[in-house]
């Protein structure tokens, strides 16, 4: 996979380059709530605009059906990419139109340019090869360089990802040269006590991660709406608890194949439960308490980890040497039921391990909290395709590249 410094290594000014970044930021209307994946994309940008080159960032926003949708433009992003990079960034208010043309041509060496968002276009996301590739054409005639850099589509096989790079002479970025690099720690090169903590509500999204992870690592801790299952499938009564019955002979066959291989799979001792899901607008106090994981009460609901599964977990984190984490402990974003994602985020910056927040909720997460996204060894982009690479998928963003 060549880079961006091996693109850097060659004249680049005047010429057209075409970063794939991930913008695709959480949105309150018009108002960008986290632009962590905006700051993620920055060193690529700059370091090709200090070169001269002239900067065509693209990204998807949200899930538009194929047509522009102003709910998802990506104008906000632009605004707030040329705050970061102090200096005036051009908006076109189409991907590959007359405005995107126009605004392409318009470039001078160093400055950068963002179209709308690519999903405003039916060929960005087909599944017909050529309709696909037919988008991918128009986006190649807007530059003369591809340089990949949004980790958080490489596992889609869409246009901008797969077809795009090659029409183009293509680079990886240094925000997927970083993932990359961190991923093969968690997947080839693992210093032990290897300890990962999956959350987030359905157990059906992390099955096959948990297939791969069981023989690799030492301690999985599970937490988060997917925890009812595995203690439904222990025996327990989850109440009215987020319960994927459909998995539990998945979930049993797991916990007994951690069993025979040494695997320590951990689950909660407890639970902090509510009659009902909170409401997170008005964050207005919610009925909680804590029970033990085996005595949960008809009609309560669990919504975090208890105390002492907080306690538990850290002890099973604080001699690890690398620790992944993917996915909240609990409805975080409620206070009363965000203890036990503080707690492991606390964990791994108390421990002395590399440190890996698999993307997703879990770095929104360590943002809204309050932690130091500095003092985490990685932060990923990219939840999903995080995942998927753990899982040993082949990522079409990635197989494009390497060549």
């Amino acid at each position: 996979m060549k880079t961006i410094d091996e693109l850097l290594a060659e004249p680049v000014a005047g010429r057209r380059v075409f970063v794939r970044a991930d913008l695709n930021v959480p949105l309150d209307g018009t108002t960008i709530t986290d632009d962590g994946r905006i700051r993620a994309v920055l060193p690529t940008v700059k370091a090709l605009a200090e070169a001269g080159a002239r900067v065509v960032v693209a990204s998807h926003l949200g899930r538009p059906k194929g047509a522009p949708d102003p709910a998802f433009s990506l104008a906000p992003a632009a605004a707030r990419l040329g705050e970061l990079l102090g200096a005036d960034v051009a908006f076109a208010t189409d991907t590959v139109g007359e405005s995107a043309t126009a605004t392409v041509a318009g470039l001078t060496d160093g400055q950068v340019a963002v179209v709308e968002n690519l999903r405003f276009n039916a060929g960005e996301t087909s599944k017909d090869d050529a309709e696909r590739g037919a988008f991918a054409d128009q986006l190649a005639a807007l530059a003369d360089v591809y340089v990949g850099d949004g980790f958080g589509a490489v596992h889609r096989r869409h246009a901008s990802v797969f077809d795009l790079p090659a029409r183009l002479p293509h680079y990886a970025g240094y925000l997927i040269a970083t993932e990359v690099g961190v991923l093969r720690k968690l997947t080839d090169d693992v210093q032990r006590p290897y300890v990962v903590a999956l959350g987030g509500a359905k157990v059906s999204d992390k099955l096959a991660v948990i297939d791969q992870l069981l023989g690799k690592a030492d301690r999985i801790l599970i937490g988060g709406g997917m925890a009812y299952t595995f203690l439904k499938a222990k025996g327990y009564e989850v109440g009215s608890s987020l319960l994927q019955e459909d998995q539990l002979d998945a979930v049993t066959e797991y916990l007994e194949r951690a069993e025979k291989t040494g695997v320590e799979l951990v689950l909660p001792v407890d639970a902090v439960v509510a009659p009902a899901f909170p409401d997170l607008k008005s964050k207005a106090p919610a009925d909680a308490t804590s029970v033990a994981a085996d005595a949960m009460p008809t009609g309560q609901m669990g919504l975090d980890i208890g105390p002492e599964s907080a306690t538990l977990y850290a002890s099973k984190i604080a001699d690890a040497a690398t620790v992944f984490w993917n996915g909240p402990m609990g409805v975080f974003e409620h206070p009363d039921f965000a203890e036990g994602t503080k707690a492991v985020a606390q964990a791994l910056l108390d421990s002395d391990a590399f440190t890996v927040v698999g993307g997703g909720d879990s770095a929104a997460a360590v943002r809204i909290l309050g932690f130091d996204e500095n003092a985490f060894g990685h932060i990923s982009t990219g939840g999903g395709a995080s995942l998927e690479y753990l899982e040993g998928k082949t990522l079409p963003g990635l197989a494009a590249l390497e060549d």
